[in-house]
């Protein structure tokens, strides 16, 4: 069997009449930690919607686990097995935390995270599980969206600017945590502002500048002024 859990083949996609993604291909094997890297507006999220089943109007090919997805709509993706932790974290705010979290796992998925083991990863959590989402301060909703999207039990988790808005304490804290987020040989793509912290926890990257992949492979086989002029297409 292999062990290529997503396949991305010259997908191209648009907003309208605009084109964000070149002809973009990669393979993502399971258990691997994959750092997107790029300037804002290079195509990243456009990405990640791609994936998920949020932009329809793209062209190409996408298998997840051996099986084409690329015109699946979003709940079915989810239940296949990927999950998005959107960038700026998109809580219902009409709903309590532990309502955010049980909404994650509506899919049904079996797997090791429940209520309680996000309680377990996160205690905060617990302590303020009647609260209202929005309450809480910016670290602590960024962990109710990781918890929600870990409740679905997926295969594949994406996470979109973790440390977006957040103190640089807290930030630690959150990457600190990443390697019992993704454990059990959950894979993940993670998109990450900090290229120098994306880098440190991942196994392999990919750099994407105007919609297209200017460079690829594992963090240590290049300096940091290659990795520099590919980020910013120099």
């Amino acid at each position: 069997m292999s062990d290529i859990l997503l396949s991305v083949e010259n997908l191209e996609a648009w907003y309208g009449d605009a084109k964000v993604l070149h002809g973009l291909s990669f393979e993502l094997k399971q258990g691997e930690v994959l750092a997107l890297i790029g300037s804002n507006g290079a195509g990243k999220s456009t990405l990640f919607k791609s994936i998920c089943g949020l932009l329809q109007k793209k062209t190409g090919r996408i298998a997840f686990k051996n099986e084409v997805i690329t015109t699946l709509v979003a709940n079915a993706i989810v239940a296949k097995g990927i999950a998005l932790v959107p960038e700026g974290r998109k809580l219902f705010p009409s709903l309590s935390v532990e309502e955010n979290l049980i909404l994650g796992g509506n899919v049904g998925r079996k797997g090791p995270w429940s209520l309680q083991s996000i309680y377990n990863l996160f205690p905060i959590l617990k302590e303020k599980r009647n609260a209202p989402s929005t309450s809480l301060s910016g670290g602590q909703q960024q962990m109710v969206a990781i918890g929600r999207g870990l409740m679905s039990n997926p295969d594949l988790i994406l996470l979109d600017e973790l440390s977006l808005g957040l103190a640089p304490i807290v930030i630690k804290d959150i990457y600190d945590m990443l390697p019992k987020i993704i454990g059990n040989g959950l894979t993940a793509i993670l998109v990450e502002q900090d290229v120098t912290r994306a880098l440190a926890s991942s196994q392999q990257f990919l750099c994407i500048q105007e919609g297209r992949i200017s460079l690829e492979g594992a963090p240590h086989a290049f300096t940091k002024d290659q990795i520099s002029a590919a980020y910013f297409g120099m």
